[in-house]
C-alpha cells in the first residue's frame, strides 16, 4: 500500500508542478501582450473568472482552448505549455552558493562545459527560487550551506517547483554526502568544482541534457 502512496503522491506533486507553470505561463504571456484578464476572456469568450482559475493554478483548460489560448496569444502550444526541449537547444542551469568568490569559479567551469546552456548564479536562495518559478531549470548545482540557509531545503522547494530539474550538490565537506542522497538528488560534487568533475556527474543526471560540446 505504501508504495502506491507514493506514487499517488508524486502524480500529484506532478500535476500541481503543470497547474503551476501553466499558470505563470499564462498570466507572463497576457501581461507581455498588454490584455487584462477580462481582455482576454472577452477574445475566448469566457468569464474572467475562468481565465484567474487558470492564472492561480486551481484549474487548467481542456485541449480545445488550449489551442484558442495559444493562437490568441500568438505562440505554439509547447510554450504555452512550457513544454519545449530546451536540453538540445540552450537548458537553464542555475549555480547557488553564498560565496561570490565560488560562484564566479563555478559559472566559469559550467560555461566551459555546457557552452550552450544559459547559466544563472545566484548567492540568495529566494532569487534562485523566483527565477525557477518563470524558467524551466534543467539543472541545479547547489551548495548545501548557505549562511543561514539549507541547500537541501532549496532543492526541495525546486522539486516542488519543477520535478523534473536535475539537482547537484557541490560542497567542501564529504560528510554531507549522506544527507545530500536522502533527497531528490542526482549527484554530488566536491569543491572546487572542475570540468572533470561537472562532466562525470553530467553522466549520472536522472533527465539528461545536451553539454553542447564536442566530447558527447
Amino acid at each position: 500500500m505504501s508504495r502506491w502512496i507514493i506514487i499517488w503522491t508524486s502524480l500529484k506533486r506532478e500535476v500541481c508542478s503543470l497547474n503551476t507553470l501553466f499558470a505563470e505561463t499564462l498570466r507572463k504571456l497576457r501581461s507581455e501582450r498588454g490584455l487584462s484578464q477580462k481582455q482576454l476572456g472577452e477574445k475566448l469568450f469566457v468569464n474572467h473568472s475562468t481565465v484567474a482559475r487558470w492564472e492561480n493554478g486551481t484549474r487548467l483548460p481542456d485541449a480545445a482552448m488550449i489551442s484558442r489560448l495559444s493562437a490568441c496569444l500568438g505562440v505554439d502550444v509547447n510554450t504555452l505549455l512550457n513544454l519545449e526541449e530546451q536540453s538540445d537547444e540552450s537548458p537553464n542551469v542555475i549555480l547557488v552558493d553564498d560565496s561570490r568568490a565560488v560562484l564566479s569559479d563555478a559559472v566559469t567551469v559550467l560555461g566551459e562545459v555546457l557552452p550552450n546552456a544559459t547559466i544563472t548564479g545566484f548567492v540568495w536562495p529566494r532569487e534562485a527560487i523566483e527565477y525557477a518559478r518563470t524558467n524551466r531549470v534543467a539543472l541545479a548545482v547547489l551548495d548545501i550551506e548557505l549562511g543561514s540557509a539549507s541547500g537541501l531545503d532549496l532543492s526541495r522547494t525546486l522539486l516542488e517547483i519543477n520535478p523534473r530539474i536535475n539537482i547537484v550538490f557541490l560542497t567542501a565537506y564529504a560528510d554531507y554526502s549522506l544527507d545530500a542522497w536522502q533527497t531528490e538528488a542526482c549527484g554530488f560534487v566536491l569543491k572546487p568544482l572542475t570540468p572533470e568533475r561537472i562532466r562525470d556527474q553530467l553522466k549520472k543526471l536522472r533527465y539528461p541534457l545536451s553539454t553542447g560540446g564536442t566530447d558527447e
